[in-house]
């Protein structure tokens, strides 16, 4: 349910009484079905839902009705005010999610956004979800995960090597290691997530004209460079290191399939600039499969009905696709 005071709620109210609900993947939600209704009445929305245990009932398909599982928000819930008494709600409707997944009783997530700094003051102890999820991993698949964070649309898609850390620490974090380990898990994905046969992967270069031969910088020659001749030598199709500057225009993104960014701005900004509205956040290199809305909580719009519902609708129909290409494999 992500945070319940921000547009989670709010996007799902919308996808499911909108006009595009017939075509959208079976799902449940995971929530508190009394601050649920109260979000729908608050947003003007005529919407039906029923509670059902997963664990203990198969999936009813009802038509026109939104099927939660429930989880209790202790503190009261309001549209636009986090409260971290209900960060532990937060927290388990996650953990919730995955056993669900592990337990086969439904084939993929869908995380709606959280607030990294009201699930602190409750205890969290992770920078995020994706970190969290790989905690899950070990927990739950006795799985050692690295986890990776692609943005996905139809017009890009981007990994970036380093995350939520400050522009100043990237060029300490990066290393050949990091950078070739973050695209094999990308590649892998682009094969066996989005079915693409022979993925090509074009690499950012950190400084400003990727180094211009060491002019601006060594680390595109000292450190990129070695990654990406490691990476072909292996018999992918790796290419760069590219200035970032002329990587993600129309014809350039024809030559390859997905971005390796340095850093987080470096291939957000773009990803966001071309989709903003039906972005996916995509985890790679778990054992199960999670998508999320590319946005936040949005806390300022909450429960006004303004929130588009895109890029969760993207998220479902891309966890979906991505689940059932697995599944293929399996079988």
């Amino acid at each position: 349910m992500g945070d319940p005071a921000g547009i989670g709620f709010d996007v799902v109210i919308e996808a499911v009484t909108g006009p595009q609900r017939q075509d959208l993947p079976p799902f449940f939600l995971i929530a508190d079905p009394i601050s649920l209704t109260a979000r729908a009445r608050q947003m003007n929305r005529d919407l039906t839902i029923a509670t059902f245990d997963p664990g203990r009932q198969e999936f009813p398909r009802l038509h026109g009705v939104l099927q939660v599982c429930a989880i209790t928000c202790p503190r009261p819930v309001e549209a636009g005010r986090p409260d971290p008494g209900n960060g532990a709600a937060v927290i388990a409707s996650i953990e919730r999610a995955a056993r669900l997944v592990k337990e086969a009783h439904a084939s993929a997530m869908v995380t709606s956004p959280i607030a990294k700094n009201v699930l602190h003051a409750a205890g969290f102890k992770h920078p995020g979800h994706t970190e969290f999820l790989g905690e899950l991993a070990q927990r739950l698949w006795s799985v050692t995960a690295q986890p990776v964070m692609m943005l996905a649309a139809p017009e890009l898609r981007v990994v970036p090597v380093t995350v939520h850390v400050a522009l100043s620490k990237v060029p300490g974090l990066l290393t050949q290691a990091m950078i070739e380990t973050t695209a094999l898990i990308t590649l892998r994905a682009l094969t066996t997530d989005f079915g693409i046969a022979k993925p090509r992967l074009a690499v950012c270069g950190l400084n400003p004209h990727a180094g211009e031969a060491g002019f601006m910088g060594h680390e595109d020659e000292a450190i990129i460079r070695p990654a990406i001749d490691a990476l072909n030598a292996q018999g992918h199709a790796v290419s760069g290191p590219h200035p970032a500057d002329t990587l993600f225009h129309a014809a350039a993104r024809q030559r390859y399939d997905a971005v390796l960014a340095m850093y987080h701005d470096q291939g957000l900004i773009p990803i966001k600039t071309l989709a903003f509205d039906h972005g996916v956040n995509v985890t790679l290199g778990l054992p199960f499969v999670r998508t999320s809305p590319d946005h936040g909580t949005a806390f300022d719009i909450a429960g006004t009905g303004k929130a588009s519902a895109g890029s969760f609708i993207a998220a479902l129909h891309m966890a979906a696709e991505i689940a059932s290409r697995r599944l293929r494999r399996v079988v």
